[in-house]
Order: structure tokens, then C-alpha cells, then sequence
């Protein structure tokens, strides 16, 4: 099994034939500029000209890798959070693995992949992603006294109410170094991400969260099982909906969706075109995106 070692002010991915230093979200934080590519992995994934827009930060999620791969484009982010995912489709999360430039991943899919192949993680970029309240997986407080607890926190910003419990759940953290707040879609754990690493122009791709609508890679009986469904209005809407009330005002953060038929409701993420995001990104329309943002990494 793989543990985390503390050594002085390091941390270490530890296990049979493993040693990796992981690397500090403290030092990451507010350390890029410019916009940045959201890759989700819903069906309409597959209608964005991503050759395009190869210049651009891209950061991928579980399945969405096979879009980078196939553009020869290397994300600078590969994120994982559904061990689950990783034990379904080994293949997909070994290959976001070999091509991301940096991971984020839970320490139980870091356990998978290496579980599906013991030489996958060595030499790696590799952050923790913790969930906030959490210590081995486990909650450290209910999530009523954790809401409370962070009720006047600058870093941590959730709801909290006395009369029900799952609002306690809805948050958004500014600091990954504190964790990160579930929302039960992974996209939304990427834009924690970007916010703590100082993007200020998102563009989400592919976040249809139609569970009919299925994942761009997958078909039919074959696909993972999915419960778009049954979170999308008591986690994910309101989530998202926290985001755009508390979030974006305060650090200028501008999300954009680019999926047309995505689920998200205009007035949570803006839905854009394709013409409207070369008039955001300064290019004319139908070119290819020249010059990257600038990164500290």
C-alpha cells in the first residue's frame, strides 16, 4: 500500500519500489497567467477544434486525456479523483499519467494506478489532491461543525445552515494546500485548481453533465456507471452556483462554457461560441492560438 511520509517540510509517496517527492501546492499558488482550457469528458468534447487551440494551458480530467493525446497536445494538468475511474479504465488513467505534466490525484488513485502498473508514478510531478475535512479518507468533523468552523475563513468559503446537511457539503477553496471542496463532478475540482494557480479566464469544454448523454469515449453497455443524475441539484448546481455568487466577484475570475447543450444554466456559467471565445482570446476567427500564457512552473 502506498502511504505519505513526512520528511522535514517534504512530503513523500511511499510504497514497494516507490519513492516520489510530492510536490507543494504552497508553492504553486498564483503562479500563472492567462486563460486557460477546462477538458471534461462529455460528448460535445469531441466537437471542439482542440488543434486550435494547442498554445493554451490545458487541463484534463479522467477520460478527456484521449482528446490531448490524439491532438499531440501534453495537458499541463492531468486530474483524478474517482479511484474508481482509474479501476475501470486503467488504460485511459495510465496514459493521463504518462502525458500530464503535473497531476493532481487523491491518494487512493494514486494507490490504483500503481496498483495497475508499479513503474507508472516514479519520476513524476505529482500534487495531493486532499479533500477538505478529511484525514485518511475519513471526515474529521461532521460537516455541519466543519462549515461552521470556516464560517469566517478567507481561504475556505461554504455554505452553512442549521436546518439541513447537505448544504454544509457546497464550497469552494482558494487554497489547495487546505484541500478541496467535492462537489461530486470533477470539473469542479478543476477549477479550484486554476483558481488557486492565479488563471483568470477559464474555458470549460465538454461539461454537458447529461448522464444520458454518456462520455465521449465510451458507448453503450461498456460505459462507466454515472450519478449525474442524482447530484446534479443537490451538489453540483449549487456548487457552481456558490462559485459564480462568491467566487468569481471577488477574484475576478471570469468561467465560460463552451458546451451549447450543457446542463449548467446560463446564468450560473455563460455559454459561449466558438466566435466569442476567439474574440475573448484577441485571435481572428478560425485561426490557431499563437503564444501560451505565461506559467511559473
Amino acid at each position: 500500500m502506498l502511504r505519505i511520509e513526512a520528511r522535514g517540510e517534504q512530503r513523500w509517496l511511499v510504497g514497494q519500489d516507490l519513492e516520489v517527492c510530492l510536490q507543494d501546492f504552497a508553492h504553486s499558488w498564483g503562479s500563472v497567467t492567462g486563460p486557460v482550457l477546462l477538458l471534461a469528458s462529455g460528448p460535445s468534447a469531441n466537437e471542439f477544434p482542440l488543434h486550435r487551440y494547442r498554445s493554451l494551458p490545458v487541463v484534463a480530467m479522467n477520460g478527456s486525456i484521449v482528446r490531448c493525446v490524439e491532438e499531440g497536445i501534453r495537458p499541463f494538468y492531468y486530474l483524478c479523483d474517482d479511484p474508481n475511474f482509474v479501476i475501470g479504465r486503467s488504460a485511459l488513467a495510465l496514459m493521463g499519467v504518462s502525458h500530464g505534466e503535473h497531476l493532481a490525484m487523491s491518494l487512493d488513485v494514486l494507490q490504483a494506478i500503481h496498483s495497475a502498473d508499479a513503474t507508472a508514478l516514479s519520476g513524476k510531478k505529482i500534487y495531493l489532491l486532499e479533500r477538505v475535512n478529511r484525514q485518511d479518507g475519513r471526515a474529521v468533523m461532521s460537516d455541519r461543525a466543519y462549515a461552521w468552523s470556516i464560517r469566517n475563513d478567507d481561504e475556505l468559503i461554504s455554505n452553512f445552515s442549521l436546518l439541513r446537511r447537505k448544504p454544509n457539503r457546497i464550497g469552494f477553496s482558494l487554497n489547495l494546500k487546505r484541500g478541496y471542496f467535492g462537489s461530486r463532478t470533477i470539473p469542479f475540482g478543476a477549477l479550484q485548481l486554476v483558481c488557486h494557480l492565479a488563471f483568470r479566464q477559464v474555458f470549460v469544454v465538454g461539461m454537458d453533465l447529461r448522464q444520458g448523454g454518456g462520455r465521449f469515449y465510451e458507448k453503450g453497455e461498456a460505459a462507466l456507471p454515472s450519478s449525474l443524475d442524482e447530484d446534479f441539484e443537490q451538489y453540483i448546481l449549487p456548487s457552481f452556483a456558490l462559485m459564480a455568487r462568491k467566487i468569481l466577484p471577488r477574484t475576478g475570475m471570469q468561467v465560460f462554457n463552451l458546451s451549447s447543450v450543457s446542463r449548467m444554466p446560463e446564468r450560473v456559467i455563460p455559454k459561449i461560441t466558438l466566435q466569442r471565445l476567439d474574440e475573448l482570446l484577441g485571435v481572428e476567427p478560425g485561426a490557431s492560438t499563437q503564444t501560451a500564457p505565461s506559467t511559473g512552473q
